[in-house]
């Protein structure tokens, strides 16, 4: 719907302004309108320098922070102009392993104001690994956190049901929340093998702010939310994370938000916030876990995922 909306109103700028011949205007309208995103993720790292530092973290500097601009600008149309509104279905889950030993399955969940498709590469790469999958639409997008928890929950059963193994959660940003309200609960705490947070605002963000909607709330920096979370969270919870994170992230912010004490905390250099998902360590490091490897870094090449 974002890139459907945008070219209607790249359409509708140039429309009007070449029907009252005035040409020039209505090409340069319709480049802001078309690149005016390249202007918010701007503003974003400009926030991240100034409000992203961490005590013990770090800041990147201008260079390393320009170049995950970069980077974040070719990417970001990818993800939100193509594969969500467009490609959603073409992936579908893969519940069944498709080699003949048992094979544990991984659970995929995404970030505030995304959809199952951001994890089409991943989903491709675990198809041809023969490892089962399932990945889940958060719906309703602005709902409070905890009513989205039993979608998660709902993965998670299909995997155990069809492989008698607890599976590998890997969640995105906001769905690292939504699978950690999942884990809190006693009766989860041994149905998931590990849960990979990537860029998950743990702690909040500073973003969160000037976020209006229930679970936008919910991810201030320090929301009752929050803390209530930590409250029901057993001891030794964190144990079970792996939390990657980055200097560069563009939307959580401190830096140290995204980390967990007591966790394996890894961080990704030069790598903004979206691109973390196709970040090649991330996707090595998971196919090892689901394939019964250790979790600790080694020197594996790691895995590349393909663009899809």
């Amino acid at each position: 719907m974002m890139s459907l909306a945008l070219a209607a109103g790249v359409l509708a700028w140039g429309g009007y302004f070449v029907a009252r011949g005035r040409p020039i205007l209505a090409l340069g309208g319709a480049v802001l309108i078309g690149v005016g995103y390249a202007l918010i993720l701007g503003l974003e790292f400009v926030l991240l320098a100034l409000f992203g530092r961490s005590e013990s973290i770090p800041p990147a500097p201008a260079r390393q922070l320009l170049n995950a601009w970069l980077k974040e600008l070719i990417h970001t149309p990818i993800v939100f102009g193509w594969r969500q509104p467009f490609r959603e279905a073409a992936e579908p889950d893969a519940i069944s392993a498709t080699s003949p030993e048992k094979r544990r399955g991984v659970v995929l969940v995404h970030g505030f104001l995304c959809n199952r498709a951001i994890w089409n590469p991943w989903m491709v790469m675990l198809r041809r690994r023969g490892i089962p999958f399932a990945a889940v639409n958060l719906e309703p997008p602005w709902s409070p956190l905890d009513d989205l928890v039993p979608i998660v929950g709902h993965a998670v059963d299909r995997l155990l049901v069809a492989t008698g193994l607890p599976p590998v959660i890997v969640a995105h940003s906001m769905g690292g929340l939504v699978a950690r309200a999942w884990h809190a609960e006693p009766a989860n705490a041994a149905r998931a093998a590990r849960i990979v947070t990537i860029a998950t605002p743990h702690h909040g963000t500073w973003l969160g702010r000037i976020g209006w909607t229930p679970n936008t709330r919910q991810m201030r920096c320090g929301s009752d939310w929050l803390q209530a979370l930590v409250a029901r969270e057993a001891p030794r919870t964190y144990r079970k994370f792996i939390c990657y994170y980055g200097n560069c992230d563009n939307i959580v912010f401190p830096t140290q938000s995204a980390t967990l004490e007591g966790a394996d905390n890894r961080h990704l250099d030069v790598t903004p916030h979206v691109q973390m998902v196709y970040h090649p360590l991330v996707l090595t490091e998971v196919l090892r876990v689901a394939s019964g490897g250790a979790v600790e870094q080694d020197r594996t090449p790691p895995v590349r995922a393909p663009e899809y």
